[in-house]
């Protein structure tokens, strides 16, 4: 039965409010007072009876909640012969809380639409070659899938063979179709918005990316900040204060509809739940946005961070290093060209990869006799002469000599930053090619945006030599930039910044960088990183969209101060409320409830705005 009561609330709550409408139509049309207040009198037991039921519950786990309150002030007005209080009052409490549940379940949106856009099912090759629609839960991974135009892609996996535009909003929040081809990632819900694929399945069920982004917001929006759990242990002692404060008033007073007004106007409803709205609704906007914020303790933190240290390569930098400058000192560039090609093909280096790609499509020579010299280059031979690729102490152990020009090319390429990758042919000096990890696209105007959102330092800290590091910050316009860094020495430096008194945040993608994430009090990660480094931190930014970084901070504080806003909101109202009572002779128990439920919906809808914040204009003009 209390199953079923409490299962019709809102029921109820509609037909107590025609119950009592019913009431005040016939006392003003036909002036039948045993009518009206027998309809108050059925919507007041009617009413009290999931409110009741409520408030027993929660004696039996020792707790004076809400319902507890307004159940005695309800009984007490009852019997008191008030019923048009008794009614009224039950009614707004009811309607209150339904409109409360509607508003609430707007707040959590974003994971109903990321639950909803989960895949159910998936195209499976089965032994004959055919493909088979089976449940997502029977594909393994290693098993080849199907993907038509329009469908949703089942599993993180591989493009085996195919083209197509694949919508990956629901991971990284971006609206525009990536192209995928053979060799191309794709990722468990994202929709192929045309185009037929095949794939091969890497991860699946929970262990996809888009399994790991539900659970993460599920968990996230489940986490309590201590702005939250301090408002648990107020409203824990509170609520038996104004139980105290309305006994106490009666027994001075012996005025017992003052007594039970006081339990109304002193509910605090609203500073219960203004907190907890924030938080939803702004890890639900994070979610939408590529941006996972792992609870609203992260929240809290990220909102006063003054200090923002980054990694370099593959959080500021692409992490992969291609040619950007190349100097010929020869005429024969083709031979030259293909004599390179030819050695860097021996090698898995970083900028030997780099070189072979800048040079393209050539031809290619036998090569012998090779020697790695270590720290230094390689020598070979090749076509029947010596060549020797590599840095300039390997062209100064081979006595190269190097004119003024090339000097002076060296000199330059160093100081931009630029790893040198010199070739000589038989003694001369042939090419230098400058090889650079190049800048993300916007990085410097998304760092343009943290300075102006508050952030007072941002430092670069990496493992490359400081010639490097200082032209990257040069040119991105940092604070501080340390080079020769190994992890540990990361770690160091990011508690020497906690000692100081600092709140940093840490944003890297590998697993060396994983001291640093967990160490930070925010250790952001980029979502193409490493498992290890997106399990580590507090915030995941998805696809290493590094211009979700700014919109991410921005609504930390946004949410914060909505945060701020509610508490303010919800004590306001109380004291207002409470004021009016002793000072004024208009405030009474039903007007008490109507206001009180108000301020309810004031926070709800005060923290429903982070559902569609926005960077503001003021911080992207100018960059």
């Amino acid at each position: 039965m209390q199953r079923f009561i409490l299962g019709s609330r809102n029921k109820i709550a509609f037909i107590s409010g025609a119950l009592i409408l019913a009431a005040f139509l016939s006392k003003w049309t036909v002036g039948n007072l045993a009518v009206f207040e027998g309809l108050l009198i059925i919507a007041s037991i009617l009413g009290t009876l999931p409110i009741a039921i409520q408030a027993y519950q929660a004696l039996q786990v020792r707790v004076v909640s809400i319902d507890v309150l307004v159940t005695i002030a309800v009984t007490g007005a009852f019997f008191i012969r008030n019923f048009e209080e008794s009614a009224i009052v039950t009614f707004l409490f009811l309607f209150g809380a339904y409109l409360e549940q509607r508003t609430l379940n707007k707040t959590r949106s974003a994971i109903k639409e990321l639950t909803e856009m989960a895949p159910e099912s998936a195209l499976k090759q089965m032994e004959d070659g055919e493909f088979v629609e089976v449940p997502v839960d029977e594909v393994d991974v290693g098993d080849v899938l199907l993907v038509k135009t329009g469908a949703k892609v089942p599993v993180d996996g591989t493009v085996l063979a195919g083209e197509g535009s694949v919508n990956e909003a629901s991971i990284t929040g971006e609206s525009i179709p990536a192209a995928k081809d053979p060799g191309s990632r794709v990722y468990a819900g994202t929709i192929l918005d045309n185009g037929t694929l095949q794939i091969v399945a890497d991860r699946v069920g929970e262990d996809t990316t888009f399994g790991r982004i539900i659970e993460l917001v599920e968990e996230a929006q489940d986490s309590k900040s201590e702005a939250e759990r301090f408002i648990d242990r107020f409203s824990r002692y509170y609520t038996p204060a104004v139980l105290v404060l309305g006994l106490l008033t009666w027994l001075f007073s012996r005025n017992i509809e003052l007594a039970i007004t006081i339990l109304v106007l002193g509910c605090p409803g609203a500073l219960v739940i203004g907190v907890p709205v924030s938080n939803v609704a702004g890890i639900g906007n994070g979610a939408r946005h590529g941006i996972l914020l792992k609870g609203s303790e992260v929240i809290s933190d990220f909102s006063r961070l003054d200090v923002m240290v980054f990694d370099k390569t593959g959080t500021l930098t692409i992490g992969k290093p291609v040619v950007t400058e190349t100097e010929y000192y020869d005429s024969s560039i083709d031979a030259t060209l293909s004599y390179l090609a030819s050695v860097e093909r021996e090698s898995d280096h970083p900028l030997a990869k780099a070189v072979l790609e800048a040079i393209g499509e050539t031809s290619y020579f036998p090569v012998s006799d090779t020697e790695v010299v270590k720290g230094a280059g390689i020598i070979a031979a090749v076509d029947g002469r010596r060549v020797a690729v590599g840095n300039q102490a390997l062209m100064e152990r081979e006595g190269v000599q190097l004119n003024e020009k090339a000097r002076a090319d060296i000199a330059r390429l160093e100081k931009n930053g630029s790893s040198l990758v010199l070739t000589a042919v038989d003694g001369e000096l042939k090419v230098i090619m400058g090889v650079r990890d190049k800048v993300r696209s916007g990085v410097k105007g998304d760092l343009q945006r943290l300075r102006r959102l508050g952030v007072k330092q941002l430092v670069m800290l990496s493992g490359d030599n400081q010639g490097t590091v200082d032209a990257v910050s040069r040119e991105l316009g940092l604070t501080e930039a340390h080079g020769n860094m190994l992890p540990e020495d990361k770690a160091a430096y990011i508690k020497r910044l906690i000692d100081e008194g600092r709140i940093v945040a840490f944003v890297g993608d590998g697993v060396n960088d994983s001291p640093s994430l967990a160490l930070a009090q925010i250790g952001i990660a980029m979502g193409g990183g490493t498992d290890v480094a997106i399990e580590t931190s507090d915030v995941v930014l998805m696809n290493s969209d590094f211009g979700r970084l700014p919109h991410a901070l921005g609504l930390a504080k946004a949410t914060a101060r909505n945060m701020k806003q509610n508490i303010a909101i919800a004590v306001g109202v109380v004291l207002v409320l409470l004021t009016s009572l002793i000072f004024s002779d208009w405030m009474n128990m039903s007007i008490g409830m109507l206001v009180h439920e108000g301020s309810i919906l004031a926070v709800i809808l005060n923290g429903m705005r982070l559902l569609r914040y926005r960077l503001p204009n003021r911080l992207t003009r100018g960059i």
